[in-house]
């Protein structure tokens, strides 16, 4: 850990810091998962389907830049190579071979969701530690995560 001026006691900044990287891994994955159904999808709605899972790969690597960002900010250490993203990420494999856009739309909201809802839990983990300034950041993304997740499933069919 690097020294830091930061108030919160080491104990609190190392569960956080904790946290962060779990969810780094995780975000990093994400941001994979989004892409492949951005390179890949095709059929009715292409464009509209296509251009809406870039922007919300963008929403995603800015998630992960805060989360790197913050855990830098406690004086830990960002972990956020590819190697360490596919050891701990906690989203299921993104299914390859898929080309349609409903299986695509499924695909992507089942990753947001459990992205959202882990991060849902990491809210009340880094409250609960005395750090609530990460369980802040675990809501900002949380609010963009439910707000991504409404304009995918809203070009799913209507059943």
């Amino acid at each position: 850990m690097t020294q830091t001026h930061n108030t919160l006691s080491e104990e609190i900044r190392n569960a956080s810091i904790d946290v962060l990287n779990h969810h780094l891994a995780s975000a990093i994955d994400l941001h994979a998962q989004i892409k492949q159904a951005h390179w890949n999808v095709r059929g009715p709605g292409f464009m509209a389907v296509h251009e809406l899972f870039d922007r919300v790969s963008e929403d995603v690597e800015k998630f992960s830049d805060k989360l790197a960002e913050r855990a830098g900010g406690l004086g830990g250490t960002a972990e956020g190579t590819v190697g360490v993203a596919v050891k701990r990420s906690f989203l299921i494999p993104y299914p390859l071979g898929l080309a349609s856009v409903d299986k695509h739309i499924f695909a992507v909201s089942a990753a947001l969701a459990a992205f959202g809802q882990s991060a849902r839990e990491a809210i009340n983990q880094t409250d609960a530690a005395g750090d609530k300034a990460t369980a802040d950041l675990f809501t900002e993304i949380v609010r963009g995560v439910d707000q991504d997740l409404w304009f995918v499933e809203s070009h799913a069919e209507v059943r």
